[in-house]
């Protein structure tokens, strides 16, 4: 081959030292689709994850009661109570309903007020099975700095056991402001009048107490403890619990958590304190816990039949047999362990024995011991009647 023959063949033969269009767009394309494709899988890993830490799902029917009247208890709270914001209804460990009101999602926090306090109980029964206290501790032994110079009997009578059971001995509740949060040393400062354990009264700064004894005994605020030990075992992702202008978090109130995230904790106390096999809870601290601990029928707060079945450690009984954690507005997680049930509902309404005086009437007849035939046809129903909810107003009279 000639010289002339040689460089016109060289001249056309692409070299490695040159880059073309298309190598370039080549070049420019492939990283933006690796992105594309890393993008994608971290999507689909993080959704697997979300959905490996979801409870399982089901039908009503698969699960024994019907979606007919699963339908006709959704209904009939959107017509009677202003105003619910969720529904979710667990059996056998199976979510079988739940449903939104506009513009409220599954996605999003909600405020629970003093259903709070049920999680601030079972970091105490955590903490005591961790040998960091005991129920029967005095309340002064983690405050000394904090202590009026000449206690009370009364007070120095007080124990753990006393505050979760909110018979600490407070005739009237100590006062706080919602925004600041209660304090340490006010709390101690209000007149213990009554004998410790002996008497009923609501009161939110003693369970801001229990969140102060666990930091005092951790060296954790109450939500960095529970997070390695309940929230995310359970799954429940991203809770937040406002801080008082001491720094604890409010124990009484301030926790913002998802509507499924209630269930899983309803779930775990239907489950004695077992979760995926493993327990988290002893199944005494559950069963001490949801437990009849003081008489509150004669209480301010006893005014409807399911504030007077008695008070555990930050657990309400209930009619049939039931327990719940609650919240101001209607913040509700009820468990019905005789039909082996969970309910949570979030709200923003004053008619919270209305929410309960409705799962006697129309879900609790309801459950059946075996699962029922397949409905197709009234289950989509359900399905189309939970998906077509809005927030408003009641539209009957606001019951009492």
């Amino acid at each position: 081959m000639d010289s002339h023959s040689s460089s016109k063949e060289y001249a056309h033969r692409p070299s490695s030292h040159f880059i073309t269009i298309q190598s370039l767009s080549i070049m420019i394309d492939r990283p933006i689709a690796f992105l594309r494709l890393g993008l994608m899988l971290l999507v689909s890993t993080l959704a697997a994850h979300s959905a490996d830490k979801a409870l399982p799902r089901s039908t009503p029917e698969q699960q024994g009661i019907s979606s007919a009247s699963v339908r006709d208890f959704i209904e009939t709270a959107d017509k009677q109570i202003h105003t619910l914001h969720s529904f979710m209804l667990v059996r056998h460990g199976h979510v079988i309903a739940e449903a939104w009101w506009k513009p409220e999602s599954a996605e999003k926090r909600h405020v629970m007020w003093s259903l709070s306090k049920s999680f601030t109980s079972t970091a105490i029964g955590l903490a005591v099975a961790e040998g960091k206290l005991t129920l029967d501790d005095p309340v002064l032994k983690f405050f000394p700095k904090e202590a009026p110079a000449e206690a009370s009997e009364n007070l120095k009578a007080m124990r753990v056991r006393d505050l979760l059971s909110m018979s600490g001995g407070h005739e009237v509740e100590p006062k706080f402001s919602f925004e600041t949060g209660p304090s340490v040393m006010g709390f101690l400062a209000h007149p213990v009048t009554q004998k410790p354990g002996t008497f009923f009264r609501y009161n939110t700064p003693g369970s801001y107490m229990l969140s102060a004894i666990i930091t005092k005994t951790t060296g954790q605020t109450l939500l960095d403890y529970l997070k390695p030990r309940l929230f995310e075992p359970l799954g429940i992702e991203s809770p937040v619990w406002d801080a008082s202008a001491e720094g604890h978090s409010l124990g009484g109130y301030g926790l913002h958590i998802r509507t499924e995230d209630i269930a899983k904790f309803g779930q775990l106390y239907l489950q004695r304190g077992n979760w995926n096999g493993q327990p988290l809870l002893s199944e005494k601290w559950v069963a001490e816990a949801t437990s009849k601990h003081v008489d509150n029928s004669k209480a301010p707060s006893g005014k409807t039949s399911d504030w007077q079945q008695g008070y555990g450690f930050q657990f309400w009984r209930c009619q049939h047999n039931c327990f719940r954690g609650d919240g101001r507005d209607g913040q509700i997680c009820l468990v019905i362990p005789e039909h082996d049930a969970v309910i949570a509902i979030t709200a923003q309404t004053g008619q919270m024995q209305s929410e309960l005086d409705l799962v006697w009437e129309k879900l609790l007849p309801a459950f059946a011991k075996d699962a029922l035939p397949a409905n197709a046809t009234e289950h989509t129903k359900l399905q189309q009647a939970a998906a077509n909810l809005t927030a408003h107003p009641a539209l009957s009279k606001k019951a009492k």
